[in-house]
């Protein structure tokens, strides 16, 4: 039926396809076997970065466990040692926390005086003031420190009330606690010790600048007894403007919340002020939520005169947007029960009504430190604290150092300067006694400025928080700043703050707090 040449090419067809085929079966086979040999490749790698990845958090967990053991089980420390010189520390705040924390005890006999027992993380004391973080979160006990030192650390509750520089002894009273309230214990309240180095670091008290009215009638935000009394104020006010037998003005009144002081204190209160009435009051109480106003009074031309003017404005507009009014180049003359009183920019003056007045501006010196500027008059020139040389000494006096705000080094009274100066000093006294071992008579108040350098402050930039969710950085970046707002800026100043508590409790705390407030809301229950 074909001819020879139809058969021939039908074979020849036949074998061409055979031969196609066959080379397609054999690239599959091959594509197979390299995609198996790729496979096998792969799978070593997979297994080895699981290994690594199970490996860093059982390396994790067990570090985090010893951390624990070892914070609830501290060793037996040495007894006092006559032959040793005693320091006495003045004050748990940054800066004498920091050489507590940093001290060899070994080379001196440790004496901390305080009128609270706790170290205060007081960058997120205003989160405490709403519920954001617990007031415990960012406590740590002095004696957790003191417990886990080589030699024993004498610890006392008091308040220093005078000095004599020239016996080097120091007169102590338990006369309030940490909030102020008076302790009555009868005979033996006041008792004195011995010094023969003595550091200062007591900070400063809320300056009111001869402000009428404001000791008596406005909350400050400087201890923790402070945010509690500021909790209790704000729920006072919103439970009082619930009532129905009371005017619609005098509702207002009691749901203007006024912050005075356009630092970052006053910025990152108005802040978490501001997210407690989204978040949580128009919840619970929706009736008055829309009735709440926030306003912040400054006496200068701008808010956060330290940051770049680039996140001044950008706070500004943040504000805006929470409808937080901000008042500048605005001060308080009088602050009344129920009131306050303002000079405006043009010279008018205005009363405004509020239901709670925060205070947020101004130090001042505590009044052992003017009692020490008295006995060194002629050295102790300026009566905003204590003048300190470029070694942290205070002029004028013998074997006595001072640190944060209470010291007048040149540096702006931040908790970052405190903290570096108390590393400063208790590296070098560290140094100093280890070299004199052998001569325990040796100067080291002479000494600290023949053998180290003098201190240096070395800025790590500036944060803050401004309210939803939001936070500015003004950081250094070698000879220049880097500045930036927002939401990753939030996240950012979470990380910090958690890197820059004092121990591992205080950091899984405060991170508990975020995620509790986060699935359940702030606590609105007035203590």
């Amino acid at each position: 039926m074909f001819s020879s040449a139809s058969r021939a090419g039908f074979r020849l067809g036949r074998a061409a396809t055979g031969t196609v085929v066959r080379r397609m079966a054999m690239s599959t086979l091959n594509s197979g076997g390299n995609g198996a040999q790729q496979a096998k490749t792969r799978t070593p790698r997979l297994r080895t970065l699981k290994r690594i990845v199970v490996g860093a958090a059982l390396g994790g967990l067990t570090y985090t466990s010893w951390l624990m053991y070892r914070n609830r089980n501290p060793e037996t420390q040495l007894p006092f040692d006559p032959s040793k010189k005693t320091l006495v520390l003045l004050g748990t705040g940054w800066g004498s926390t920091t050489v507590l924390k940093n001290l060899d005890t070994e080379n001196f006999n440790v004496v901390v005086v305080s009128p609270r027992n706790y170290f205060l993380f007081t960058p997120l004391l205003p989160s405490c003031t709403v519920g954001t973080i617990e007031n415990r979160s960012i406590m740590e006990p002095v004696r957790l420190l003191m417990r886990h030192k080589m030699r024993e650390v004498k610890f006392y509750e008091a308040e220093c009330t005078d000095i004599d520089a020239a016996k080097k002894q120091l007169t102590i009273e338990r006369r309030v606690d940490a909030d102020g309230n008076e302790v009555k214990l009868g005979e033996g309240e006041t008792t004195t010790i011995n010094y023969d180095y003595l550091v200062v670091g007591v900070g400063g008290t809320v300056n009111t600048f001869g402000t009428p009215g404001v000791e008596q009638h406005a909350c400050f935000l400087k201890e923790m007894g402070d945010a509690r009394r500021i909790r209790r104020r704000l729920m006072d006010s919103v439970e009082s403007a619930s009532f129905d037998d009371i005017t619609d003005a005098e509702r207002d009144r009691l749901l203007h919340m006024v912050v005075v002081g356009g630092g970052p204190t006053g910025i990152e209160y108005a802040g978490e002020l501001h997210d407690f009435l989204v978040d949580d009051l128009t919840q619970w109480y929706p009736e008055l939520a829309d009735r709440v106003r926030i306003t912040l009074v400054e006496a200068l031309p701008n808010v956060l005169p330290a940051f770049d003017k680039k996140l001044i404005d950008y706070t500004q507009s943040t504000f805006k947007e929470n409808k937080i009014t901000i008042l500048t180049r605005t001060m308080v003359k009088e602050v009344k029960d129920k009131s306050f009183t303002v000079q405006n920019p043009d010279g008018s003056r205005s009363e405004i009504p509020y239901g709670l007045l925060v205070w947020a501006t101004g130090i001042k010196s505590q009044p052992v430190v003017n009692k020490i500027r008295a006995q060194f008059a002629d050295a102790q020139t300026n009566g905003r604290g204590l003048l300190v040389d470029e070694y942290l000494r205070v002029k004028g006096a013998k074997d006595v150092w001072a640190l944060g705000d209470c010291a007048l080094s040149g540096y702006a009274p931040l908790a970052q300067v405190a903290a570096q100066q108390g590393k400063w000093l208790s590296r070098h006294l560290n140094r100093l006694a280890a070299d004199n071992a052998q001569n325990p008579e040796a100067d080291l108040h002479a000494l600290i400025e023949e053998k180290s350098r003098p201190f240096k402050y070395s800025s790590q930039g500036s944060l803050a928080y401004i309210g939803s969710e939001k936070a500015i950085a003004d950081l250094p970046f070698f000879n220049r700043n880097i500045t930036a707002g927002g939401i990753a800026t939030f996240w950012f100043w979470k990380s910090a703050y958690l890197s820059e508590l004092f121990s591992l409790r205080n950091s899984t705390l405060v991170a508990s707090d975020w995620v509790k407030r986060f699935f359940f809301g702030r606590d609105i229950s007035r203590e």
